[in-house]
């Protein structure tokens, strides 16, 4: 279920495919502004209205804007996101924070990574919080569950730790071309990453911090990591 008037729109616009139905409360359709209501009512999805009450007992929010959008789940397939030249995947270990999650979930989509791998111990992608943290971008970005790098190594790809400090990383700037298939790892907002992922990758790394700064939230840390190798050069 994905609320709010910017975020249904958007879903109209780019995915209407994917929606089951919308729903919308009377105050709503009150002050509804024309350019929404024109995209909506363009559409031929089913669509239902209630009254303020019983939309606020349909809503997640404390303050619900008075519209939703019932939304097909995607699927995606890992072997054609894996079978592409180029590959700039993100894995998550234990990313137990739903706001986090959707961070990371619109940084993602935003810097144009190929993926995301989450752990089954991860918070659930489509956790209500999750979800109002992408902004409705949720549909754009493929994810896919993983216990592990194993099968990520296998299908050629190398990974690049990310660590808060440690022995053995280097430092970001210090990096200067990225793999052509790279998945770039984090782990758990207070342990990092587990030692078997350590071990596993191809190289690991930390970003350089002053004053006195120990480390830095785990969705920063993704957004400038992916940045920051979105525009390496490749090398085979």
């Amino acid at each position: 279920m994905v609320e709010g008037a910017h975020t249904v729109r958007d879903l109209l616009t780019r995915y209407p495919e994917q929606i089951l139905t919308i729903v919308t409360a009377y105050g709503y359709l009150e002050k509804e502004k024309q350019s929404d209501r024109l995209v909506r009512s363009s559409s031929s999805i089913q669509q239902y209205s209630c009254s303020d009450l019983q939309f606020s007992k349909l809503s997640d929010l404390d303050t619900p804007q008075g519209v939703l959008a019932v939304v097909r789940q995607p699927t995606w397939d890992e072997g054609e996101v894996l079978g592409q030249p180029t590959v700039l995947g993100i894995f998550g270990e234990q990313l137990q924070d739903p706001a986090n999650v959707g961070a990371i979930i619109r940084t993602a989509a935003a810097l144009n990574a190929s993926a995301l791998w989450l752990t089954p111990e991860s918070a659930d992608v489509y956790h209500p919080k999750v979800v109002r943290a992408t902004s409705g971008v949720l549909l754009a970005l493929p994810i896919f569950a993983a216990r592990d790098v194993s099968g990520l190594i296998r299908q050629g790809c190398q990974i690049f730790a990310a660590e808060a400090a440690g022995e053995g990383a280097g430092s970001i700037d210090e990096i200067k071309q990225a793999p052509k298939k790279l998945v770039l790892a984090f782990g758990n907002e207070s342990r990092g990453l587990s030692a078997q992922i350590l071990d596993q990758a191809a190289t690991r790394f930390t970003i350089p911090l002053n004053r006195g700064v120990e480390s830095l939230n785990v969705a920063a840390t993704v957004a400038i990591t992916t940045f920051y190798f979105s525009r390496l050069s490749k090398v085979t």
